[in-house]
Protein backbone atom coordinates (compact mmCIF):
# COMPACT_ATOMS: atom_id res chain seq x y z
CA UNK A 1 0.00 0.00 0.00
CA UNK A 2 2.81 2.37 0.84
CA UNK A 3 4.54 1.81 -2.52
CA UNK A 4 1.26 2.32 -4.42
CA UNK A 5 0.55 5.55 -2.56
CA UNK A 6 3.99 6.95 -3.32
CA UNK A 7 3.68 6.05 -7.00
CA UNK A 8 0.31 7.75 -7.22
CA UNK A 9 1.70 10.81 -5.46
CA UNK A 10 4.53 11.02 -7.98
CA UNK A 11 2.31 10.43 -11.01
CA UNK A 12 -0.52 12.79 -10.09
CA UNK A 13 1.33 16.10 -10.75
CA UNK A 14 2.46 14.85 -14.17
CA UNK A 15 -1.07 13.71 -15.03
CA UNK A 16 -2.47 17.09 -13.98
CA UNK A 17 0.19 18.97 -15.91
CA UNK A 18 -0.38 16.81 -19.00
CA UNK A 19 -4.14 17.39 -18.82
CA UNK A 20 -3.56 21.12 -18.33
CA UNK A 21 -1.29 21.28 -21.37
CA UNK A 22 -3.77 19.28 -23.46
CA UNK A 23 -6.57 21.71 -22.54
CA UNK A 24 -4.31 24.66 -23.29
CA UNK A 25 -3.41 23.07 -26.61
CA UNK A 26 -7.06 22.71 -27.61
CA UNK A 27 -7.73 26.33 -26.70
CA UNK A 28 -4.69 27.53 -28.68
CA UNK A 29 -5.74 25.42 -31.68
CA UNK A 30 -9.21 27.01 -31.58
CA UNK A 31 -7.81 30.52 -31.33
CA UNK A 32 -5.34 29.86 -34.15
CA UNK A 33 -8.14 28.51 -36.35
CA UNK A 34 -10.34 31.56 -35.74
CA UNK A 35 -7.49 33.99 -36.45
CA UNK A 36 -6.12 32.21 -39.51
CA UNK A 37 -9.00 32.88 -41.92
CA UNK A 38 -9.32 36.67 -41.43
CA UNK A 39 -5.53 37.06 -41.40
CA UNK A 40 -5.21 35.16 -44.68
CA UNK A 41 -8.02 37.28 -46.14
CA UNK A 42 -6.20 40.49 -45.18
CA UNK A 43 -2.85 39.15 -46.38
CA UNK A 44 -4.26 38.16 -49.77
CA UNK A 45 -5.96 41.51 -50.34
CA UNK A 46 -2.92 43.54 -49.30
CA UNK A 47 -1.14 42.48 -52.49
CA UNK A 48 -4.00 43.82 -54.62
CA UNK A 49 -4.19 46.96 -52.49
CA UNK A 50 -0.48 47.56 -53.10
CA UNK A 51 -0.98 47.23 -56.86
CA UNK A 52 -3.97 49.60 -56.82
CA UNK A 53 -1.99 52.14 -54.78
CA UNK A 54 0.86 52.01 -57.29
CA UNK A 55 -1.58 52.53 -60.20
CA UNK A 56 -3.28 55.47 -58.48
CA UNK A 57 0.10 56.97 -57.64
CA UNK A 58 1.15 56.80 -61.31
CA UNK A 59 -2.20 58.34 -62.31
CA UNK A 60 -1.84 61.26 -59.89
CA UNK A 61 1.75 61.88 -61.00
CA UNK A 62 0.60 61.88 -64.63
CA UNK A 63 -2.21 64.36 -63.92
CA UNK A 64 0.25 66.65 -62.13
CA UNK A 65 2.40 66.65 -65.23
CA UNK A 66 -0.52 67.38 -67.56
CA UNK A 67 -2.34 70.08 -65.57
CA UNK A 68 -0.31 73.27 -65.85
CA UNK A 69 -2.91 75.78 -64.62
CA UNK A 70 -5.12 74.08 -62.01
CA UNK A 71 -8.28 75.79 -60.81
CA UNK A 72 -8.48 77.51 -57.42
CA UNK A 73 -10.59 74.68 -55.97
CA UNK A 74 -8.08 72.07 -57.15
CA UNK A 75 -5.20 74.10 -55.72
CA UNK A 76 -6.94 74.35 -52.33
CA UNK A 77 -7.68 70.61 -52.36
CA UNK A 78 -4.06 69.81 -53.18
CA UNK A 79 -2.86 72.05 -50.36
CA UNK A 80 -5.24 70.41 -47.90
CA UNK A 81 -4.42 66.82 -48.88
CA UNK A 82 -0.68 67.26 -49.56
CA UNK A 83 -0.54 64.50 -52.21
CA UNK A 84 3.27 64.37 -52.20
CA UNK A 85 3.27 63.32 -48.56
CA UNK A 86 0.44 60.83 -49.10
CA UNK A 87 2.09 59.26 -52.14
CA UNK A 88 5.39 58.91 -50.27
CA UNK A 89 3.84 57.59 -47.04
CA UNK A 90 1.31 55.17 -48.57
CA UNK A 91 3.84 52.55 -49.77
CA UNK A 92 5.56 52.59 -46.39
CA UNK A 93 2.23 52.16 -44.64
CA UNK A 94 1.32 49.21 -46.86
CA UNK A 95 4.70 47.62 -46.22
CA UNK A 96 4.21 47.96 -42.46
CA UNK A 97 0.79 46.33 -42.77
CA UNK A 98 2.26 43.46 -44.79
CA UNK A 99 5.04 42.99 -42.21
CA UNK A 100 2.55 42.95 -39.34
CA UNK A 101 0.21 40.56 -41.14
CA UNK A 102 3.12 38.28 -42.01
CA UNK A 103 4.08 38.13 -38.34
CA UNK A 104 0.49 37.24 -37.47
CA UNK A 105 0.52 34.43 -40.04
CA UNK A 106 3.73 33.01 -38.59
CA UNK A 107 2.34 33.32 -35.07
CA UNK A 108 -0.80 31.41 -36.07
CA UNK A 109 1.39 28.68 -37.57
CA UNK A 110 3.41 28.59 -34.34
CA UNK A 111 0.28 28.32 -32.21
CA UNK A 112 -1.06 25.48 -34.36
CA UNK A 113 2.27 23.64 -34.08
CA UNK A 114 2.49 24.09 -30.33
CA UNK A 115 -1.17 23.18 -29.75
CA UNK A 116 -0.74 19.57 -30.81
CA UNK A 117 -0.44 18.37 -27.20
CA UNK A 118 -3.01 15.54 -27.26
CA UNK A 119 -1.54 13.59 -30.15
CA UNK A 120 -2.16 9.86 -30.29
CA UNK A 121 0.37 9.02 -32.98
CA UNK A 122 3.74 10.21 -34.13
CA UNK A 123 4.24 12.35 -37.20
CA UNK A 124 7.29 13.21 -39.28
CA UNK A 125 8.29 16.60 -37.90
CA UNK A 126 10.60 19.34 -39.13
CA UNK A 127 12.60 20.04 -35.95
CA UNK A 128 13.82 23.38 -37.27
CA UNK A 129 10.27 24.54 -37.92
CA UNK A 130 9.25 23.43 -34.43
CA UNK A 131 12.16 25.38 -32.91
CA UNK A 132 11.31 28.49 -34.93
CA UNK A 133 7.65 28.22 -33.89
CA UNK A 134 8.69 28.06 -30.24
CA UNK A 135 10.96 31.09 -30.63
CA UNK A 136 8.13 32.99 -32.33
CA UNK A 137 5.88 32.39 -29.32
CA UNK A 138 8.64 33.39 -26.87
CA UNK A 139 9.75 36.43 -28.87
CA UNK A 140 8.12 38.94 -26.50
CA UNK A 141 10.03 37.47 -23.52
CA UNK A 142 13.46 37.99 -25.04
CA UNK A 143 14.68 41.20 -23.44
CA UNK A 144 17.52 43.57 -24.24
CA UNK A 145 20.90 42.05 -23.51
CA UNK A 146 19.83 38.54 -24.56
CA UNK A 147 20.17 37.24 -28.12
CA UNK A 148 19.20 33.95 -29.76
CA UNK A 149 21.67 32.44 -32.23
CA UNK A 150 20.92 29.44 -34.44
CA UNK A 151 23.20 26.95 -36.17
CA UNK A 152 20.95 24.46 -37.93
CA UNK A 153 22.33 21.39 -39.69
CA UNK A 154 21.51 21.27 -43.40
CA UNK A 155 21.25 17.47 -43.39
CA UNK A 156 18.85 17.10 -40.45
CA UNK A 157 15.99 14.81 -41.59
CA UNK A 158 12.44 14.93 -40.31
CA UNK A 159 12.01 13.17 -36.98
CA UNK A 160 9.18 10.80 -36.11
CA UNK A 161 7.78 12.24 -32.87
CA UNK A 162 4.85 13.78 -31.05
CA UNK A 163 5.34 17.28 -32.41
CA UNK A 164 3.37 19.14 -29.74
CA UNK A 165 5.11 17.37 -26.88
CA UNK A 166 8.56 18.03 -28.31
CA UNK A 167 7.51 21.66 -28.76
CA UNK A 168 6.63 21.72 -25.06
CA UNK A 169 10.15 20.47 -24.24
CA UNK A 170 11.70 23.21 -26.38
CA UNK A 171 9.44 25.75 -24.68
CA UNK A 172 10.47 24.63 -21.17
CA UNK A 173 14.20 24.65 -21.88
CA UNK A 174 14.31 27.97 -23.75
CA UNK A 175 12.04 29.63 -21.18
CA UNK A 176 14.33 28.52 -18.35
CA UNK A 177 17.38 29.83 -20.21
CA UNK A 178 15.73 33.20 -20.86
CA UNK A 179 14.72 33.50 -17.19
CA UNK A 180 18.23 32.61 -16.02
CA UNK A 181 19.87 35.14 -18.34
CA UNK A 182 17.36 37.85 -17.40
CA UNK A 183 18.12 37.38 -13.71
CA UNK A 184 21.85 37.30 -14.44
CA UNK A 185 21.64 40.45 -16.57
CA UNK A 186 20.06 42.43 -13.75
CA UNK A 187 23.48 42.90 -12.16
CA UNK A 188 25.01 44.46 -15.29
CA UNK A 189 24.73 48.01 -16.59
CA UNK A 190 23.20 48.93 -19.93
CA UNK A 191 26.66 49.53 -21.42
CA UNK A 192 27.94 46.12 -20.25
CA UNK A 193 24.93 44.34 -21.74
CA UNK A 194 25.39 46.18 -25.01
CA UNK A 195 29.09 45.37 -25.27
CA UNK A 196 28.87 41.78 -24.03
CA UNK A 197 25.35 40.49 -24.66
CA UNK A 198 24.40 37.13 -23.28
CA UNK A 199 23.09 34.62 -25.76
CA UNK A 200 21.44 31.26 -26.22
CA UNK A 201 22.96 29.20 -29.02
CA UNK A 202 20.65 26.59 -30.56
CA UNK A 203 22.39 23.97 -32.71
CA UNK A 204 21.18 20.84 -34.46
CA UNK A 205 23.17 17.87 -35.72
CA UNK A 206 22.47 14.53 -37.36
CA UNK A 207 24.49 11.39 -36.74
CA UNK A 208 23.80 9.00 -39.62
CA UNK A 209 25.61 6.12 -37.88
CA UNK A 210 23.31 6.16 -34.85
CA UNK A 211 20.37 7.62 -36.82
CA UNK A 212 19.87 10.25 -34.14
CA UNK A 213 19.14 13.95 -34.17
CA UNK A 214 20.77 16.17 -31.56
CA UNK A 215 19.37 19.52 -30.46
CA UNK A 216 21.53 21.64 -28.16
CA UNK A 217 20.68 24.77 -26.16
CA UNK A 218 23.80 26.47 -24.80
CA UNK A 219 23.96 29.79 -22.97
CA UNK A 220 26.82 31.86 -21.61
CA UNK A 221 25.09 32.62 -18.34
CA UNK A 222 26.19 32.07 -14.75
CA UNK A 223 26.05 28.28 -14.89
CA UNK A 224 24.51 25.93 -12.33
CA UNK A 225 26.25 24.87 -9.08
CA UNK A 226 26.76 21.14 -8.67
CA UNK A 227 24.38 20.74 -5.72
CA UNK A 228 21.57 22.23 -7.81
CA UNK A 229 22.53 20.55 -11.10
CA UNK A 230 22.03 17.06 -9.69
CA UNK A 231 18.42 17.88 -8.76
CA UNK A 232 17.15 19.93 -11.70
CA UNK A 233 15.15 17.04 -13.22
CA UNK A 234 13.48 16.18 -9.91
CA UNK A 235 9.76 16.87 -9.57
CA UNK A 236 8.91 20.12 -7.73
CA UNK A 237 12.57 21.16 -7.55
CA UNK A 238 12.95 24.82 -8.49
CA UNK A 239 15.20 27.73 -7.64
CA UNK A 240 12.65 30.31 -8.80
CA UNK A 241 10.62 32.44 -6.42
CA UNK A 242 7.19 31.26 -5.32
CA UNK A 243 4.64 31.72 -8.09
CA UNK A 244 7.19 31.83 -10.90
CA UNK A 245 8.17 28.17 -11.14
CA UNK A 246 6.42 24.85 -10.47
CA UNK A 247 9.42 22.54 -10.54
CA UNK A 248 7.67 20.34 -13.13
CA UNK A 249 8.92 21.70 -16.47
CA UNK A 250 12.23 19.86 -16.71
CA UNK A 251 10.84 16.74 -15.04
CA UNK A 252 8.08 16.48 -17.63
CA UNK A 253 10.54 17.33 -20.41
CA UNK A 254 12.77 14.41 -19.48
CA UNK A 255 9.75 12.11 -19.32
CA UNK A 256 8.62 13.22 -22.80
CA UNK A 257 12.09 12.80 -24.34
CA UNK A 258 13.17 9.58 -22.65
CA UNK A 259 9.94 7.65 -22.01
CA UNK A 260 7.77 8.84 -24.90
CA UNK A 261 10.50 9.08 -27.53
CA UNK A 262 13.28 6.75 -26.30
CA UNK A 263 15.76 9.61 -26.46
CA UNK A 264 18.03 11.39 -23.98
CA UNK A 265 17.86 14.75 -22.20
CA UNK A 266 21.03 15.76 -20.37
CA UNK A 267 22.38 18.94 -18.84
CA UNK A 268 26.00 20.00 -18.48
CA UNK A 269 26.98 23.12 -16.59
CA UNK A 270 29.78 24.70 -14.63
CA UNK A 271 29.52 27.87 -12.54
CA UNK A 272 30.76 30.81 -14.57
CA UNK A 273 30.82 28.86 -17.85
CA UNK A 274 27.18 28.65 -18.83
CA UNK A 275 24.73 25.80 -19.22
CA UNK A 276 23.98 23.39 -22.04
CA UNK A 277 20.90 21.21 -22.44
CA UNK A 278 21.19 18.46 -25.05
CA UNK A 279 18.34 16.45 -26.54
CA UNK A 280 18.98 13.27 -28.53
CA UNK A 281 16.07 11.85 -30.53
CA UNK A 282 15.95 8.75 -32.71
CA UNK A 283 14.97 9.79 -36.22
CA UNK A 284 12.85 6.70 -36.84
Amino acid sequence: TEIYTLSLHDALPICLQTEKMASLGKMMAGVAHEIRNPVNFIWGNLNYLEEYAEDLTDLVRAYEGEIINPSNSLTKLKKRIDPNFVLDDLPQMLQSMKTGTDRLRHLVTSLRTFSRMDETQRDLTDIHQSLDSTLQILNNRIKEGVTIDKQYADDLPEVSCFCGQIGQVFMNIISNSIDALDDYNSQFSYEDKKINPHHILITTEFDADSDRATISFKDNGPGIPGDILKNIFEQFFTTKIVGKGTGLGLSISRQIVEEKHQGRLICNSLPGEGTEFTIELPVE
